[in-house]
């Protein structure tokens, strides 16, 4: 067989032209890719609001409950009541801002980017926050009167849960260097 007929019966086969991209399969791709992005997105943003809010109010009514409270405690519980209204704004505005997106492959693709984006500074803001309640709580059991140990293992707690946050943010960054990448392919043609 010649070349020309190769390509006949391959064109014939499938219908579609060589190095074509399946413009419907990435955009399920990236649909999937911006629902999944959103999904951990709202859970992450009501697991920040139900933790901080619930602790919040738990510190406050323990607090409220001894005589002896410290100021550290009422700070704490005031930070973390702060931040979960703080988030629940945030999340507030998100959801007001995803209308302006199109259905579009690229309409698509800037959601899924933005959402990433979002993603990566909740979760840098989310790892900053951990510093101030660490402090507090420390402080709170320092001045509380309690054990320099347990003072000691609520430090070395509060540096697991830097590493644990920070393995958390850099796969945010990986997901969204992805989207991007995809995106600077897409419009250099």
């Amino acid at each position: 067989m010649e070349f020309d007929e190769l390509q006949k019966i391959w064109d014939s086969q499938n219908q579609q032209a060589m190095y074509r991209i399946n413009e419907d399969a990435l955009h399920n791709r990236i649909h999937t890719k911006k629902q999944k992005a959103s999904r951990i997105t709202a859970i992450s943003e009501g697991l920040l609001i139900g933790v901080n809010a619930g602790a919040g109010c738990f510190v406050l009514a323990l607090a409220g409950s001894k005589s002896g409270s410290t100021l550290f405690m009422n700070l704490l519980a005031g930070w973390m009541l702060v931040t979960a209204v703080a988030v629940l704004v945030s999340r507030i505005r998100r959801l007001r801002r995803e209308n302006r997106f199109d259905r579009s492959l690229f309409g698509e693709l800037d959601h899924a980017i933005a959402m990433a984006t979002y993603q990566v500074r909740l979760s840098q803001l989310m790892r900053w926050n951990n510093l101030p309640i660490a402090l507090l709580v420390v402080s709170g059991v320092w001045s509380g009167g309690q054990s320099l140990y347990l003072a000691l293992a609520l430090v070395v707690f509060f540096i697991l849960v830097n590493f644990a946050t920070g393995w958390e943010h850099r796969f945010y960054i990986a997901r969204k260097l992805e989207l991007e990448t995809l995106q600077k392919k897409l419009q250099q043609g």
